[in-house]
């Protein structure tokens, strides 16, 4: 009886499915940058009107958000690009922070083996080596076109000059003020004012001058000289173990995309150490067995397998990926189709699989919560597809003294413990164990796809563990559900990820009939009152136009011409 008044409990609280499915976003001729802000999606469209390419805009967004977005917009994190140029050339960068060189595998536990709560999510030694101002100078050199100063200098101005605070932005300022006050050892600009509310125009002068070293070195005004030293200092005051070497000795890393189809559409994204684009690679390939469309959008039907797939790929990610630079990730048998019919082989339309029944997959032998995305295509059919993060919202709360950034809590990516949940609840093992200079696993899925060989859609999501899940579900929804861009970012959105043996439900994601229908086979649906994801997408729509997804989760904003 207590188990149906807790169901009733639950059901009360479903909402109706998504009613704007069929909303049109923005639509514009020949360029869009679409990201979490509207002041760094304007930053970008002006790079773009005045003759810059996709990746001089991406380059210019990243510094903006590191001013106007700052619970996930970062100099002191990191990140994944993916990008396609016009002659359908791709590459992809991987800016991941890594471990110090004095981190170890068991720095995280008490002296009986025990994880010591909250070490590797707040505070100094939650802390990995930044990457996102070497990625940016790397992916410049490489592919940009304008001078590196007029990229890094609209950054600048808003740090300097200020900007205004939406709602959202002071909201969060306000919840994170004492955290702020207790781990940084001297206090930022972000504390000015004992309550922020919107319009309150943030100055952020510490930041504008480290911005302004990064304009005018490039790499050098960052990972040398005085914000260098800064980084030092404070890992000094608070006892963390970022050293000088380790800024030094940074570098990110070109990587070869992965690449698969999914019906008629060829699907490009990151490779380990994010697990997002072979686990994508992976649901579609399950997917293309299945006929979804004709099931129909978040049916019980639809949704039930959609959940199936994922427990089943969750389990792999949490045995199998981990940086390919210190652990082989057997890539080739993860997404080999025979194998992943194997994994469905259990699967019943007619109930739900218990995680605990469901193991890893053995595959053939390897071949010899706060994040935030943007997406990006240019006048001449360039795209790039970004995912950056401090991890969690405003990362380690640590700021850099004197510099005004926040460093990331990255570390608590890593498999602290084996079979040890981190932040978003995702199990590991020894193929993402803490090591020297390793770079943690991710969830970013930066993903660009094409349709019968011309671009087709920029796609991407913050969201943690849910990042895989938002961006599957967002392609679904406009390859198989036939929903226009903006549609398929508002839709409602669910997760699973095989432990805990949960499925995650936006309030609109289903209606009662269907969460009454998911419940009846076996799945525990817990209605959320927080949403998941956030979605910034581009459709190249039939006439060549571009359509913008802009998540109404958040304050996200296209902009372009």
């Amino acid at each position: 009886m207590r188990k149906f008044y807790l169901i009733l409990l639950l059901f009360s609280t479903v909402g109706c499915a998504s009613s704007n499915l069929n909303e049109r976003g923005l639509v514009t001729e020949q360029a869009m940058v679409v990201s979490a802000h509207p002041l760094a999606s304007a930053v970008g469209a002006d790079i773009l009107r005045r003759g810059g390419n996709a990746v001089d805009a991406a380059v210019a967004v990243q510094f903006a958000l590191a001013v106007v977005y700052p619970d996930a917009g970062n100099l002191g994190g990191g990140g994944f690009l993916v990008l396609r140029l016009q002659d359908r050339r791709i590459d992809a960068l991987d800016y991941r922070e890594k471990a110090p060189a004095a981190a170890h595998r068991n720095m995280y536990l008490n002296e009986k083996g025990e994880v010591i709560k909250g070490l590797s999510v707040k505070g100094h030694l939650a802390a990995g080596v930044p990457g996102t101002v070497d990625g940016m100078v790397q992916v410049h050199e490489k592919y940009g076109s304008l001078p590196w100063r007029e990229l890094v200098q609209p950054a600048v101005l808003l740090a300097a000059r200020g900007f205004p605070l939406t709602k959202l932005e002071a909201k969060k300022l306000n919840e994170n003020r004492k955290d702020f006050i207790r781990y940084s050892t001297q206090r930022p600009d972000f504390i000015l004012k004992s309550r922020w509310k919107k319009g309150d125009t943030l100055r952020l002068k510490e930041l504008a001058s480290t911005l302004e070293r990064i304009r005018d070195k490039g790499r050098a005004g960052f990972y040398e000289g005085p914000t260098a030293q800064l980084i030092v200092a404070e890992m000094q005051r608070g006892k963390g173990l970022i050293s000088k070497a380790d800024l030094q000795n940074y570098s990110a890393v070109w990587r070869s995309p992965l690449t698969g189809t999914y019906k008629d559409y060829t699907v490009i994204s990151m490779p380990p150490p994010s697990s997002g684009g072979l686990a994508l690679l992976q649901l579609l390939t399950i997917t293309s067995d299945y006929p979804v469309a004709d099931w129909g959008w978040n049916t019980t039907k639809t949704a039930h397998f959609m959940i199936e797939a994922e427990r089943r790929v969750y389990a792999d990610r949490a045995k199998h990926l981990g940086d390919p630079d210190f652990y082989q990730v057997p890539v080739a048998g993860l997404l080999d189709k025979t194998y992943l019919k194997r994994r469905m082989c259990n699967f019943s339309l007619k109930h739900a699989t218990d995680s605990d029944d469901i193991a890893p997959g053995e595959p053939g032998p390897p071949e010899a919560k706060h994040t935030t995305h943007y997406s990006i295509v240019d006048q001449q059919g360039n795209a790039v597809s970004v995912t950056t993060t401090l991890n969690s919202s405003f990362g380690s709360k640590v700021f850099v003294g004197g510099a005004g950034f926040l460093l990331n809590n990255e570390m608590d990516d890593f498999s602290i413990k084996p079979g040890h949940p981190n932040t978003y609840g995702l199990l590991g093992g020894d193929a993402n164990a803490v090591e020297s200079g390793k770079r943690m696993l991710s969830s970013m899925t930066p993903t660009i796809l094409e349709k019968d060989g011309n671009l087709f859609m920029v796609v991407g999501s913050p969201g943690g563990s849910t990042i895989i899940t938002s961006v599957y579900q967002t392609i679904l929804n406009v390859t198989a559900h036939n929903l226009p861009m903006q549609g398929a970012v508002n839709a409602g959105r669910f997760h699973h990820q095989w432990e805990p043996d949960v499925v995650l439900a936006e309030k609109k994601a289903f209606t009662l009939g269907r969460f009454l229908g998911l419940w009846w086979k076996g799945h525990k649906v817990i209605p959320l009152s927080r949403t998941i994801g956030r979605v910034d997408a581009i459709l190249v729509l039939p006439d060549g136009k571009l359509e913008g997804g802009a998540d109404p989760r958040g304050d996200d904003a296209a902009a372009g011409f």
